[in-house]
């Protein structure tokens, strides 16, 4: 049962995201960065207001780094669109549970230590070269809603 709205063509952006941004931290990774996605439209809070479609999300300005590299603009694969699907029905993992924001700090070879904070949110943990962060209740109390 999808916990938001998504034809084919969203399930295939979501694909093309999710292994643009997240191929080479495995399947886990490329989950976590979905749950990121769909929490920030189902949150609507933050910088996330009046985010309600996947298409929405991932074209909100300066979101997603991988909307500037070829990878997103291939055609998605069988595998990323099992994934954005499960990312669809509403399958969260941890760190990115509740989490809004997730970054790789240093370069790719070399990835660097997350900081504590992000966006002034606490580090909810770090997937393999990924940091996610979630918001405080404070500032998104409807994240811890969205079951």
């Amino acid at each position: 049962m999808a916990v938001v709205k998504a034809r084919k063509q969203d399930i295939d952006m979501l694909a093309r995201l999710l292994r643009a941004e997240a191929e080479t931290e495995g399947e886990m990774g490329m989950l976590l960065v979905g749950n990121v996605g769909i929490n920030r439209i189902r949150a609507n809070c933050s910088d996330f207001k009046g985010l309600r479609t996947i298409p929405q999300m991932i074209n909100q300005p300066h979101a997603f780094e991988a909307l500037q590299h070829g990878m997103y603009y291939q055609n998605a694969r069988e595998r990323e669109r099992r994934l954005a699907q499960r990312a669809v029905n509403g399958e969260r993992n941890w760190p990115a549970k509740f989490s809004l924001w997730y970054f790789r700090p240093g370069t790719f070879e070399n990835p660097g230590p997350c900081p504590p904070t992000w966006y002034n949110q606490p580090q909810a943990g770090r997937w393999k070269k990924h940091c996610f962060y979630e918001p405080t209740a404070e500032e998104c109390e409807n994240v811890y809603n969205t079951f």
